[in-house]
């Protein structure tokens, strides 16, 4: 069946009526089924598994959760469980959903085996993820009438429906809201092998012709990450266009990624200037992330969410009980010496 999306408060989108300001092509560029879907192996099968035995049954599958640093698949993989299942996708984000009243318009406009798509779960209000609980648990939501002494409670029934959450931040999940979802899966950063059968299936569909080499070569600058290799590629394709004929080698991608700012290991000036500030302000610390944010002038959330993942995962930076602190590979990464030549 065709694919539909609701977006926020319940405004229908198809891909033939996409808003003005959407880009068809970052939705081309995703994959549609579980078999075309690169990496995390693991969360895949489980998926797989999922799917085909609620199909069996002719029911829904259970809720499902993933979490991880962003860019790593959470929502390409809710539009994936949709179209496996054959059911409409509404999406929706935790802050979207200010009070009760948006979760109950969303919920009761939803059909069987919907599937419902919240992003950053962690933000949703107190209020509106307690209207969660019986929604997921028990497919129903409790209206309450007038106050007081007058105060009534009616049961609303809802069809049974399939709720993905995407967060990346699970510490900040209350536990009864985490206990609910049948499936949690966590994405982990990709491995370079998989990021170039991204990179080159992602210039197929955009036209472009990229050896083996160039993919690797931009493939080891995207952080691990398939969002930030899409949007790179797309940097690459405008720089050889305009520079290179639109000839892409591994000159040409790291011409193109030099004016981006990001360095032969993936790191942007966000990052350099994350590093520097712990290492020339703070004596390679520990210090505290509202410390760095205030030096920045960046948001500690930022931060936490899009800077450190990666840094941590290559091993550049240390995160203790009593703050942050730069690792010897990111004193050698800067050509500085390390920690213990210099007796800190």
């Amino acid at each position: 069946m065709s694919m539909e999306w609701t977006i926020g408060q319940g405004n229908l989108m198809t891909k033939e009526n996409l808003p003005v300001d959407a880009d068809p092509e970052v939705l081309s560029l995703r994959p549609e089924r579980l078999d075309d879907y690169v990496g995390q192996q693991d969360a895949v099968e489980t998926l797989k598994i999922a799917i085909q035995a609620a199909k069996g049954r002719g029911e829904p599958m259970d809720h499902v959760l993933f979490h991880g640093p962003p860019g790593l698949g959470k929502t390409t993989l809710a539009h994936i469980i949709a179209n496996e299942m054959g059911a409409r996708l509404t999406v929706t984000s935790g802050p979207a959903m200010e009070k009760g009243g948006d979760l109950l318009g969303l919920l009761t406009h939803l059909e069987e085996g919907d599937v419902l798509f919240v992003d950053e779960i962690h933000r949703t209000p107190k209020i509106v993820e307690e209207l969660l609980y019986p929604a997921m648990e028990d497919f129903a939501v409790d209206f309450i009438f007038d106050k007081g002494i007058h105060a009534r409670s009616h049961r609303f029934a809802l069809k049974r429906f399939v709720l993905v959450g995407a967060t990346t931040r699970v510490g900040l999940l209350s536990a009864p809201l985490r206990d609910r979802f049948g499936i949690f899966r966590s994405l982990d950063f990709y491995t370079e092998a998989d990021l170039v059968t991204i990179i080159r299936r992602s210039a197929a569909i955009l036209n472009m012709e990229m050896d083996p080499a160039s993919a690797a070569e931009l493939a080891r600058r995207s952080r691990g990450t398939p969002r930030i290799a899409n949007r790179l590629l797309k940097r690459v394709r405008d720089f050889a266009q305009v520079r290179t004929e639109g000839k892409v080698t591994s000159k040409t991608v790291s011409d193109a990624l030099a004016l981006e700012g990001v360095d032969k290991t993936g790191l942007t000036n966000l990052d350099r200037r994350y590093l520097s500030t712990i290492i020339e302000y703070y004596g390679g610390g520990p210090v505290g992330i509202e410390a760095i944010a205030a030096t920045l002038q960046e948001e500690a959330d930022t931060l936490v969410d899009v800077v450190e993942p990666f840094l941590l995962k290559i091993g550049f930076l240390q995160r203790t009980s009593t703050g942050r602190k730069a690792s010897d590979l990111a004193y050698r990464h800067f050509n500085l010496p390390c920690q213990k030549k210099l007796g800190l």
